[in-house]
């Protein structure tokens, strides 16, 4: 059968078909020389000596290193409002290491209900006029678009600690809190460990049991590419006088001209240069 890893305890594995069955599984050896499989993945199973052994995975779209999820379609930027405070230069970094492992960002902002500060307010604003789609939420006004938005698809959230991403998925699907309460009893010793990796059902999709990126590395992005792993500049990609433009101190530049314009937030470019002076300084210190 084909089927999807869910679970990863040590070297037992977790499938899930099509249907939602589910079974427990383990690997031949020649895939543990192979490929380090991760929840995600979709594989070949077969049925041997009373037990389903899992021969081949899939090619996958895309893979996270930490956390170490395969075939994600989508990441959600969890963002609270206050406690902690709204951080515009978090959102834009995890935004650029999102897009550039293929997945597409969003962003949700939660603990509307205690009100926002009006800068805060105004960068908010100019997510939700750009390309990123953004979801507002607060205690008792969950916005009924988010469980649409999880249906049928994998998810992995990301955010600042405390931010309210296991509220979040509680309040869509109270079952994930007794799953994931369950797996930490059975663990002993916590449910995000490196042996450990699930993908819980929520809302009609799948969503990483993981506390997000445990790092924020752009080690392995060129200066080169960081522009088109931002959703805001894709539209003036190409227009450059140079095509080798990396929108920095080039003239000419249809990218810089756009934040003169007001069409792309100031703040936005900023972040992107302090991205690029971090990968700049990095490729310096290896010479």
């Amino acid at each position: 059968m084909i089927a999807r890893i869910i679970r990863i305890i040590s070297k037992e594995y977790t499938l899930m078909d099509d249907k939602e069955n589910r079974y427990d599984a383990i690997l031949t050896g020649k895939i543990r020389m192979q490929m380090k499989p991760a929840a995600g993945d979709l594989v070949e199973a077969v049925r041997l000596d009373n037990r389903w052994v899992v021969e081949k995975i899939l090619p996958r779209r895309n893979k996270l290193i930490r956390p170490s999820v395969a075939n994600i379609d989508q990441a959600l930027i969890v963002m609270s409002v206050k406690s902690p405070d709204f951080s515009p230069a978090l959102i834009d970094r995890l935004s650029v290491l999102i897009m550039s492992s293929g997945i597409q960002p969003m962003l949700v902002v939660t603990k509307c209900d205690l009100g926002i500060e009006p800068d805060f307010e105004k960068r908010i604003e100019e997510y939700e006029r750009g390309p990123m789609q953004v979801i507002r939420t607060g205690k008792g006004s969950l916005d009924p678009s988010l469980a649409g938005i999880l249906e049928g698809k994998i998810s992995v959230l990301t955010g600042q600690t405390g931010a309210g991403k296991s509220t979040l998925l509680n309040e869509l699907e109270p079952s994930f809190h007794l799953a994931t309460q369950e797996t930490s009893k059975a663990l002993g010793r916590g449910k995000h460990t490196t042996r450990h990796n699930e993908l819980h059902p929520v809302a009609g999709g799948l969503v990483a049991d993981t506390p997000g990126f445990s790092s924020l590395d752009f080690s392995h992005i060129a200066a080169q590419e960081l522009a088109s792993y931002v959703p805001d500049f894709l539209p003036y990609l190409g227009q450059c006088r140079f095509n080798d433009c990396i929108h920095q101190n080039e003239p000419g530049c249809a990218v810089k001209d756009a934040v003169e314009r007001g069409d792309i937030p100031r703040v936005r470019y900023e972040d992107y240069l302090q991205i690029m002076q971090m990968i700049q300084e990095r490729k310096e210190r290896y010479l």
